[in-house]
């Protein structure tokens, strides 16, 4: 897939940005065009799309998305949903159409609770931390090589252990156990760190370090989409950066052509072709050493992820 290589290539790495224990490498293209799409956040709270369950009954793994407007809408892999019957997270990034109605693939971050709250859902204004985010992609990947579905019971349970396992990290219980109320817990927290992370003119991505190793890449097609979505993906880093926060010792953080050795390995890696849940195709990486996701439509590579691996199958130490 050759539109991955060339989004990859015309990148200019920046100067890396430190905003507590989250260092940031901007992602620049001077050239890059304006978005073609509006975004989960703003189609929702301008009533250009709703989204519900997809039954009276309901279905944890999907969702009924309706587009409104004439407008593509761009949803992002990992953003949270909440009301209806369970806060929900979406398991891939997904471009709708202009009037289209899909079922789109997500996961509980709500286990608590299966009741009424609303008929429509809301955005959360967060995003999955990036954590529970690189092991739901490596289980969606799966799933996608193995039957060609999208969402499975060892994906939710997955993001299940990775809820359980934030609220015990962060000594807060949720009667629901509610990912969205833990985030709140550490609000304040995380607003000190993520004001020091602001888009640059041009940027359209981001390496993200957490404890002196690479622990993410995100990429988008245009400067606005990332200058909207950066508050969400510093958080995402950030939520599990914090836990390192009490950390003493001295942390190196890579150079920038270590990173520009990371970037080249995933524009050279072979992707897996699939036909996306709406518009576009969905490529996939799974490598031992590095797992990514991209969403591309025609020539534009919409959005990737990408989460360097170690030997044991986790982030890179």
């Amino acid at each position: 897939m050759q539109a991955l290589s060339r989004a990859l290539h015309c990148l200019e790495v920046g100067n890396p940005i430190t905003g507590g224990p989250l260092t940031v490498f901007p992602l620049l293209r001077a050239d890059a065009p304006p978005a073609t799409y509006a975004l989960l956040d703003e189609a929702l709270d301008a009533g250009l799309a709703e989204v519900t369950e997809i039954s009276d009954g309901g279905s944890v793994p999907e969702l009924l998305f309706r587009n409104k407007s004439d407008r593509d809408i761009l949803l992002v892999d990992g953003e949270e949903l909440v009301g209806a019957k369970q806060n929900r997270v979406l398991n891939l990034t997904i471009l709708v159409g202009a009037f289209q109605e899909v079922k789109i693939p997500v996961s509980c971050v709500e286990a608590g609770r299966w009741a009424w709250r609303s008929r429509r859902f809301a955005s959360g204004k967060k995003k999955l931390h990036a954590s529970a985010r690189r092991e739901k992609m490596r289980g969606v990947s799966a799933s996608m090589r193995e039957s060609g579905q999208r969402s499975r019971g060892d994906i939710q349970g997955a993001v299940w252990r990775s809820v359980d396992e934030k609220m015990a990290s962060y000594k807060f219980a949720s009667r629901t156990s509610s990912l969205h109320d833990v985030f709140d817990s550490v609000e304040e927290r995380l607003q000190q760190h993520r004001s020091k992370v602001a888009p640059l003119p041009g940027q359209i991505g981001a390496v993200f370090v957490v404890g002196g190793q690479v622990a993410g890449v995100e990429l988008f097609d245009a400067a606005d989409t990332l200058g909207k979505l950066l508050p969400k993906l510093v958080d995402s880093y950030l939520f599990d950066a914090l836990e390192l926060e009490s950390t003493s010792a001295e942390v190196k953080v890579p150079s920038l052509a270590e990173v520009r050795a990371l970037l080249e390995r995933i524009a050279t890696a072979q992707p897996t072709v699939y036909t996306a849940v709406a518009k576009g195709i969905d490529l996939r990486i799974e490598r031992p050493d590095l797992h990514a996701a991209a969403l591309a439509d025609g020539e534009r590579v919409v959005h990737l992820s990408a989460f360097e691996l170690g030997e044991d199958g986790n982030r890179a130490q």
